[in-house]
């Protein structure tokens, strides 16, 4: 979201959250350890598409990504970023901190966040013009089913209209603290909605519980000290697990991990203020 006076309160809880998360457990096998190299952040406010870190540039499959979601996503995108790139596929990171939804449900402040994504995506349909628009679904997503329903089928169409196709992906099992508490119902139901509209517009619909199980506290959800983000360990983990799907979707060969996994985007700012070792 962006930083205007309605929605500051809203956006310094989220990145308070930010500041207070750790390590996580290691629970990705990756041929060859993770190592920090001190690259820079992007995605909070609007998105990035700069070059991964592997050497030799791979050979363009003509595959765009266009990645949306809240600031777990925003954790997620360097290595997914670098998985990808290596795998010569585009990226554009268009995560938001403390938004990022499309669902505006009846909250002033996610009205004002869903108004800001719908604007940002409209901008890059046009100009990074991606074939896939992955969209994970947000902390921030709160409505009715319906008013979910509706936006998720909206943004299977709108990608469609831009020449993309969309991939829905559950989030993580994050904390429901006394933050998201009063939302958890809408939170426990997106999912639901999202599968049902990738069915009905002919979307994508991935299942993350496939890697990450329902526990955010269990070490194979791999959440940071805060419960709800990942580490490098646990983005790793994603990069690898969304790539493959990705590839039997798209038709191209994802990199091996060794091919990215110590590049720099391992020292990324969002696993320093992490607190991510």
């Amino acid at each position: 979201m962006h930083s205007t006076h309605s929605t500051s309160k809203f956006s310094r809880i989220a990145r308070g959250r930010a500041r207070s998360a750790g390590a996580v457990a290691l629970t990705v096998a990756l041929a060859v350890p993770l190592a920090g190299c001190g690259a820079q952040a992007g995605g909070q406010d609007g998105s990035t598409a700069s070059a991964a870190s592997h050497d030799k540039p791979a050979k363009a499959t003509g595959v765009r990504v266009l990645w949306m979601g809240d600031s777990i996503a925003g954790a997620q995108a360097p290595a997914l970023e670098a998985a990808l790139e290596a795998g010569g596929v585009e990226f554009m990171n268009a995560t938001s901190d403390g938004g990022g939804n499309v669902v505006a449900g009846d909250h002033p402040v996610t009205k004002m966040g869903a108004k800001s994504t719908w604007k940002t995506l409209q901008k890059h349909l046009t100009s990074f013009r991606p074939t896939v628009v992955a969209y994970q679904i947000t902390t921030y997503d709160w409505g009715t089913g319906r008013q979910q329903l509706t936006a998720y089928r909206k943004l299977a169409r709108t990608a469609k209209d831009g020449g993309a196709r969309l991939v829905l992906v559950s989030a993580p099992p994050f904390k429901i603290d006394d933050f998201f508490r009063p939302h958890a119902a809408a939170i426990k139901s997106a999912p639901q909605m999202a599968a049902r509209a990738a069915e009905a517009e002919n979307a994508r619909y991935l299942d993350a519980s496939q890697l990450w199980g329902n526990d955010y506290s269990a070490e194979r959800a791999q959440r940071a000290k805060d419960g709800i983000h990942s580490c490098q360990q646990g983005s790793a983990a994603f990069a690898t697990w969304f790539t493959k799907q990705l590839g039997a979707l798209t038709d191209f060969t994802p990199a091996a991990p060794a091919t990215w996994a110590t590049g720099s985007w391992t020292g990324d700012e969002r696993y320093v203020k992490l607190g991510c070792a």
